[in-house]
C-alpha cells in the first residue's frame, strides 16, 4: 500500500448527500438567479459599472435557494473504506521509524547533501550530482594517483621533456628556430665588423702606419736576444734616423736625410713651430703661422712650470 492510498483510507472522508429536499422559498422579485451588486458606488459612473460588468459579471446561475441549502460535496473518495485498528498501529509505527530515521540523519550532519549516484562522471573523472566533501576529495585524490602512476610509466614521453618547443610567429607559422639562431649570428657578426671598420676609419695614416710598424717590431722580436748592447746596430741606426729640433750636433751631419713623413709624403724642410703632436707641416706649406697662439701659450707654460721646479730645487740645496 502506498502513503497516499494509506492516507485516503485513515484520513480522508467522504461527504453524504442528504436525502432530504430543502424547501422552496419564492423571492419577492421572482428573480431566476442570484447577482451580486454594491450599493454604495462611492462615485463610481453607472457607465463604469456597467463596463465592469460587461467584461466579466459575477453571476451564480441557479436557484438561490438551492445554492444557500446545497449539501452535496464535490471531494471524491481515494481506495475504500476505514481499515481496523491494526492497520491504524502498522500505519504509525512506518510513520514512527520514518521520523526517527529522519532525525537520526539530521543530528548525524545536518550539512551533508543528498548523493546522487547515478554513475555519470566529468571529464577530470569526479562523479556528479551532490556529494560531500569526503566523498570529492577522495575521487580527486585516486584521479591524481591515476596521473602520477601514468607519468612514471611513460616516462619524458607523457611529460614532454624531450620535446622540442614550437614557437609561432603573429600569423601561425612554426619558426624555424635554427635558422633564426643562425640569422642572429650573423648579424651579430657584421655588426662586430662594421663597429672596427668604425673604429678603423677614425684612425689616421700616421696611426695605421705606427700600428703596423708596432706589429711588424713583435714579429722579428721572436728573433732578437733578451739584452740589446750599445754595439747592437740595429739599434744605432733607429736612434740616428729620428729627427730632433734641438739637437745642435744636427748641422755637423755630412749627409742630411730628406724630410719624409711617416706615409712616405715629403715633409717641409724649413723650420716650424712644434705642437702638441709632434706633426710637421707638409711640403706645400707656405711658413705662415695661422693658429690662435695657443701652442705658443702651451709649451711656454710648460717651461715656465719645470723652471719654477728647477729653482725650489736649486734653492732647497743652498739651504
Amino acid at each position: 500500500m502506498s502513503l497516499a492510498d494509506y492516507l485516503a483510507k485513515n484520513y480522508l472522508t467522504a461527504d453524504v448527500k442528504s436525502e432530504k429536499k430543502s424547501k422552496k422559498r419564492k423571492r419577492k422579485n421572482g428573480s431566476d438567479g442570484l447577482v451580486i451588486a454594491d450599493d454604495d458606488q462611492l462615485g463610481w459612473s453607472s457607465s463604469k459599472i456597467a463596463k465592469e460588468e460587461e467584461e466579466g459579471p459575477v453571476t451564480v446561475g441557479g436557484n438561490s435557494a438551492e445554492f444557500r441549502k446545497a449539501k452535496s460535496s464535490s471531494w471524491q473518495t481515494i481506495g475504500s473504506a476505514a481499515g481496523s485498528s491494526s492497520d491504524q498501529a502498522a500505519a504509525d509505527a512506518i510513520l514512527a521509524s520514518a521520523a526517527a530515521e529522519s532525525s537520526a540523519r539530521a543530528l548525524a550532519d545536518e550539512d551533508t547533501p543528498a548523493v546522487d549516484d547515478t554513475g555519470e562522471r566529468f571529464e577530470p573523472g569526479i562523479e556528479a550530482g551532490l556529494q560531500s566533501g569526503a566523498q570529492v576529495a577522495a575521487q580527486i585524490k585516486r584521479t591524481k594517483d591515476a596521473e602520477r602512476r601514468r607519468f612514471i610509466e611513460d616516462g619524458n614521453e607523457y611529460s614532454g621533456k624531450t620535446q622540442e618547443t614550437i614557437y609561432r610567429d603573429a600569423s601561425g607559422r612554426i619558426i624555424n628556430l635554427a635558422m633564426k639562431r643562425a640569422e642572429a649570428r650573423k648579424k651579430a657578426e657584421e655588426d662586430a665588423a662594421k663597429v672596427v671598420a668604425d673604429l678603423e676609419a677614425q684612425k689616421g695614416d700616421v696611426q695605421k702606419a705606427q700600428l703596423e710598424k708596432r706589429r711588424e717590431e713583435l714579429a722579428d722580436a721572436k728573433f732578437l736576444p733578451v739584452a740589446r748592447y750599445a754595439d747592437d746596430e740595429d739599434l744605432n741606426d733607429e736612434l740616428k734616423e729620428r729627427n730632433r729640433w734641438n739637437d745642435p750636433a744636427a748641422q755637423f751631419l755630412s749627409k742630411k736625410k730628406v724630410g719624409k713623413s711617416v706615409t712616405g709624403k715629403p715633409l717641409y724642410p724649413g723650420p716650424a713651430m712644434p705642437n702638441r703632436y709632434g706633426i710637421r707641416p707638409g711640403y706645400r706649406w707656405d711658413g705662415v703661422d695661422r693658429g690662435n697662439g695657443f701652442e705658443k701659450e702651451y709649451f711656454a707654460a710648460q717651461n715656465k712650470r719645470k723652471n719654477l721646479k728647477d729653482l725650489d730645487y736649486a734653492w732647497q740645496m743652498d739651504e
